[in-house]
């Protein structure tokens, strides 16, 4: 009997205590390093979502001669616009992909102005705010400031 009791596997409840802490301390240690990270690559995704449509932009003026109005706004990028200067050459499966104008990470429509003060448009999302200005994950994500 004694033989089988020495040769029983298993973990005793002190070793799955030790684990449970172990764990514990590596949650507490790693998960703050992880939640941080999620902005930034909200942050990034913003970027690239914002060039994606500078790229549909840039075919849409090179198919009709003048970019979007702020009024037509950035769903002529998707669908022929029926207001403002009608384009005569729009490319019928328009020109982002998955025709759809995307929000930003955090829900929100991206601002778009043509002409803008910043040249012949902006395009811009508000952070996670979702309000001009501010600073960190609320700052605001344009194409004339994305390095």
């Amino acid at each position: 009997m004694l033989q089988k009791i020495k040769n029983r596997n298993g973990f005793t409840l002190i070793e799955i205590m030790i684990v449970v802490v172990i764990l514990a301390l590596l949650a507490a240690l790693v998960a703050p390093k992880i939640m941080g990270r999620s902005d930034d690559a909200r942050i990034a995704d913003a970027k690239v979502q914002i060039r994606n449509m500078e790229t549909g932009l840039k075919l849409y003026k090179l198919d009709n001669a003048v970019f979007p109005t702020t009024e037509q706004g950035l769903q002529a990028l998707v669908t022929k616009p029926t207001t403002g200067v009608i384009p005569k050459n729009w490319r019928s499966e328009g020109y982002l992909e998955g025709q759809k104008v995307p929000q930003d990470p955090w829900g929100n429509d991206y601002v778009y102005i043509s002409p803008s003060e910043h040249g012949d448009y902006e395009i811009c999302s508000y952070g996670a705010d979702g309000v001009k200005g501010g600073e960190g994950k609320n700052a605001d994500i344009c194409n004339y400031n994305i390095q």
